[in-house]
């Protein structure tokens, strides 16, 4: 009996990706007030977001009713799935992190991997900028946009963008140092603060390997166990994750309008051109110059990492693709848990290479809107400061907006320019999120090919193809 081949999870994706965008634009061409008025409802705000039904109209249509509930079913997939993957994200750095330490019972090869990890960051985190502001400087999308336009954003988006000016804060180096150790490490865990977790954990298994080692393998054996279990909640969740993909893309096309969308086309290329290159040129270079000839090559890197890339996507969150971006480097590019446990949490907290590169377009641009020419000087105090700002912030959706407003303070660019790329700011956001998790990836591929962490595609074909009771990845993992 033959049986139908099963399709691949991030083809499932990339599927309901494509059709996301599709429903969405239909949504968004297609139905408007009109379209609500005709099934009976006066006022479409207050019956979309639940106000009584006397409030909005005596008697809506089942049609109506039929459609508030497809849009209310649609938000609580994408929703119930964002929720189960940060229920994944704190578990799996905890459990995982502090065995890949304590297994390394060598702590000059941790501060090794460490610095390796930092410093790539930090670089690529500057050539991102870098890149935003050749891209904004050459291209000009500011010169696209008339004063009439700008000034119809300010006015439609600007209490949004004062919200967003009142949120920021200037990074401070020593308190943002001070901030990556928890003064309850629960409430860290609590809160999803992603650098303490990391630190804590570390910590945990660095003392693993100072104490007898007959005392520190039990502790370690109930904490490999449960990063099995966490592996297998992933599974589970990754189960709805084409239609959550479906749903999320769905909601945010319909609500962003083509007329949006093509006021600011000039600034959005250019973001995402800026993207695009880091993506597909600069991170594989870089992953080829670093891991030579033997290393991992541009098709196995992406199809490794597909999953993790669409999810970002459709997520808008670093923190939120975590459990899926580990799982995509250890399970499908063969990354030794002890550096993906390390690599990426740290790269889902500092690593905004998209978010950064983002800041640095949108900052010429905003300034090209008010007829601003940046120095040299001011363009390397963008570069400096966007690198700092992106140190610490936490990877959840919107957070570039904030971090950019540090950035046009540190050169006095107008804030209310902030309110004219409001309005396509969550589909960027989207882009870029995706961005910084392939240097996640990438960063992680590069590392553990340096500490010969890393498997061949033979061994992964092995391991796939192993019985349920033999793992050949973890033997010796506990062995002293």
């Amino acid at each position: 009996m033959s049986t139908r081949p099963k399709i691949a999870l991030h083809w499932q994706i990339l599927i309901g990706l494509i059709l996301g965008i599709v429903v969405g634009l239909a949504i968004n061409t297609l139905w408007d007030a009109s379209t609500w008025n005709s099934m009976g409802i006066d006022d479409p705000s207050a019956w979309v977001n639940g106000s009584d039904i006397e409030a909005v109209n005596q008697d809506p249509s089942i049609a109506a009713r039929a459609a508030l509930f497809v849009r209310n079913l649609n938000g609580f997939v994408g929703d119930l799935f964002l929720r189960g993957l940060r229920f994944i994200a704190v578990p799996i750095v905890v459990f995982s992190l502090i065995v890949g330490a304590s297994s390394l019972n060598d702590l000059s090869k941790l501060s090794r991997i460490g610095g390796k990890t930092i410093g790539i960051y930090l670089v690529t985190t500057a050539v991102a900028i870098s890149i935003g502001l050749l891209f904004a400087n050459i291209a000009k999308p500011g010169s696209f946009v008339s004063e009439e336009t700008r000034d119809g954003f300010v006015a439609q988006f600007g209490e949004q963008a004062q919200e967003k000016v009142l949120a920021a804060q200037k990074p401070d180096v020593w308190d943002t140092v001070l901030n990556i150790v928890p003064k309850n490490p629960f409430e860290a865990i609590a809160a999803g603060n992603m650098l303490q977790v990391v630190f804590a954990s570390l910590l945990v298994g660095i003392a693993l390997t100072l104490i007898k080692r007959e005392k520190a393998v039990v502790v370690i054996k109930f904490f490999d166990a449960m990063t099995d279990v966490i592996i297998k909640i992933v599974e589970i969740v990754l189960m709805i994750a084409p239609y959550a993909v479906f749903a999320l893309i769905v909601e945010q096309i319909a609500e962003l309008g083509l007329d949006i969308l093509g006021s600011l086309a000039a600034y959005s290329l250019v973001v995402v051109a800026g993207l695009a290159t880091m993506m597909f040129i600069i991170y594989p270079l870089v992953l080829r110059v670093l891991t030579g000839s033997s290393g991992i090559g541009y098709g196995r890197f992406f199809r490794a990492i597909s999953p993790a890339q669409l999810l970002a996507f459709s997520s808008a969150s670093s923190s939120a693709t975590l459990p899926v971006t580990m799982e995509c480097c250890e399970q499908r590019m063969g990354i030794k848990e002890e550096v993906s446990a390390f690599v990426l949490p740290i790269g889902a907290t500092i690593n905004m290479d998209g978010t950064a590169l983002y800041q640095g377009v949108a900052a010429v641009f905003i300034a090209q809107l008010y007829g601003m020419d940046l120095s040299i000087s001011q363009q390397l105090t963008i570069v400096l400061t966007a690198t700092l700002a992106s140190i610490g912030t936490a990877g959840v959706p919107g957070v570039g907006m904030i971090m950019l407003v540090i950035v046009l303070q540190s050169v006095g660019i107008p804030l209310e320019g902030i309110a004219v790329i409001l309005g396509v700011d969550r589909i960027l956001d989207m882009c870029r999120t995706s961005c910084n998790v392939t240097g996640d990836c990438m960063v992680c591929a590069v590392v553990a090919s340096s500490e010969d962490a890393i498997e061949s595609p033979e061994q992964i074909q092995a391991r796939m193809n192993a019985p349920l009771d033999e793992d050949p990845v973890d033997e010796g993992r506990l062995d002293g």
